[in-house]
């Protein structure tokens, strides 16, 4: 007797063709099995039946669902591209669907724009159509797998499971212990997005490559002129983070073939920013940089000048926004860096001065989520002192707030109006909630506690079956810890 086999692709029937009842489990459980496979092949060199499994998966019915669903509950997802397109009802989104083909599919070109930089440059971000977006994450689901197999092992940006707090935890290990290299070069890859050699990807990134030619060269329109795109991978496109990690791989190992063990050269890597240390200046200078140029160089990458240097550990250095430093007691410290305290406090002091006359409930609500979220990426750091600081800047911040509402009003009358007091606290900025007749209260930074993060490890992705017990007991602690953390803040 035999049985029939399940059909790995899927039909439109299986998961329902209503958006509304999609058994999005099912759908994520099928997906999830192929590029488990994929990841497997990959791994043992079976490049052939690695693209004979990119391709069942790119025409699956239910990768193509978690594709139209992914580009349409980003942050992107209200918009635009050249077409004006958006996917914003139940029927665009299932038409969408069975839109995705790959015969028959031509890019279209993206809709570029400027976003302001830290340093008051402008970064080019470019948009493209639903379409294009929706094929992207289509393919990218078969061409991940691949790359975290490949991975350089101590590389922590846009991979699942990994985060900053990874990266920054990673950069602690290895110039906090007794004993550690005191010398850092700190990396960053100029215009990394925007020069990536075209020719480069086509030969090495495995995945389909006429759709990926499409994709590179599909060009931009500004100011309704069109531009051909010769190097470099799009900024806003969601393979692009992708494609940035494939073209990084291989540079952990080739600084570590580059150095000897006594040279103690330890690299982290987060996108197109990383470090690297060694025991002295000149091992940096002579082995390590040449290098690193050398493998960018093949990629049509170069180091940008102004970013990249060589530093001592004594005098500190700026990683993702900590800075890192070993002072006088031979302690190495991480703590927020004095520029990205500067940098939110002058963002909370804009948030006052843009709502002078609104209502204190309305300002509350703006100030919690962010206060809530600086405060959560730096809670794996030594920030509790940080913490403090911020907390007695808003709070002149808040009562500059209430002065310039009230100025012939006093002291007392302002504090009995704008702030409550409860147990220990007497000087609560909060608001009575009309509806309920609960106090809204302004988040206060140092009641977010302070935890070390469990860095993952090195050799873990989601994609190998041998750490799906790991993630799972992983996922279950962050759960807990969020939790806690968050708890008291769950109104906000």
């Amino acid at each position: 007797m035999t049985t029939k086999a399940r059909p790995l692709i899927g039909a439109s029937s299986a998961c329902g063709n209503d958006w509304d009842t999609i058994d999005w489990k099912t759908a994520e459980k099928h997906v999830r099995r192929l590029q488990t496979r994929i990841a497997k092949a990959a791994k043992l060199g079976k490049i052939a039946k690695v693209k004979a499994l990119q391709w069942i998966l790119t025409h699956s019915w239910y990768a193509k669902l978690l594709a139209v669903r992914r580009v349409t509950q980003n942050k992107g997802s209200k918009t635009a591209g050249i077409d004006n397109v958006i996917w914003n009802t139940s029927k665009k989104k299932i038409s969408a669907v069975f839109s995705l083909k790959r015969r028959g599919y031509k890019t279209q070109p993206l809709r570029r724009i400027y976003i302001p930089k830290k340093d008051g440059r402008k970064r080019p971000l470019s948009i493209p159509v639903m379409n294009c977006r929706a094929q992207q994450a289509l393919h990218l689901q078969a061409l991940e797998p691949v790359v975290e197999m490949n991975a350089n092992r101590n590389s922590y940006g846009f991979r699942p499971k990994r985060s900053t707090a990874d990266a920054i935890q990673h950069c602690h290990r290895i110039v906090g212990r007794k004993g550690s290299p005191e010398w850092i070069f700190e990396g960053d890859i100029k215009s990394c997005f925007d020069k990536i050699s075209h020719s480069w990807l086509k030969k090495n990134i495995t995945m389909d490559t006429s759709m990926l030619s499409k994709w590179l060269e599909a060009g931009y329109v500004e100011k309704g002129m069109h531009h051909q795109s010769t190097e470099g991978t799009p900024q806003g496109g969601i393979i692009s983070p992708t494609l940035l990690n494939a073209t990084l791989n291989g540079l952990e190992k080739a600084v570590k073939d580059a150095t000897t063990l006594r040279n103690k050269a330890h690299i982290c890597i987060y996108a197109d920013d990383f470090i690297i240390t060694g025991v002295k200046k000149e091992v940096l200078e002579i082995k390590v940089i040449p290098t690193v140029e050398a493998f960018l160089k093949e990629r049509g990458l170069s180091l940008s000048p102004e970013k990249s240097k060589i530093t001592h550990i004594s005098e500190g250095f700026d990683f993702l926004s900590v800075n890192v430093r070993r002072y006088r007691d031979g302690k190495v410290i991480c703590k927020p860096s004095k520029e990205s305290v500067k940098s939110f406090l002058r963002g909370i002091r804009e948030t006052f001065k843009k709502n002078a006359t609104a209502k204190t409930e309305n300002l509350i609500r703006q100030l919690n989520p962010k206060i809530l979220g600086w405060g959560n990426y730096y809670r794996y750091i030594s920030a509790k002192r940080t913490f403090g600081y911020v907390d007695d800047n808003i709070f002149k911040a808040t009562w500059q707030w209430v002065s310039r509402r009230h100025k012939r009003k006093g002291g007392k009358w302002k504090k009995r109006k704008y702030f409550r007091s409860h147990k220990r606290r007497h000087w609560i900025f909060s608001s009575k909630l009309p509806e309920s007749k609960k106090d809204l209260d302004l988040l206060k930074m140092e009641s977010i506690s302070i935890r070390r993060h469990i860095k993952i490890k090195a050799d873990a992705t989601p994609y190998d079956p041998e750490y799906t017990e790991y993630f799972e007991k992983r996922n279950d602690f962050s759960y807990l810890q969020c939790y806690r953390n968050h708890k008291k803040c769950a109104s906000y």
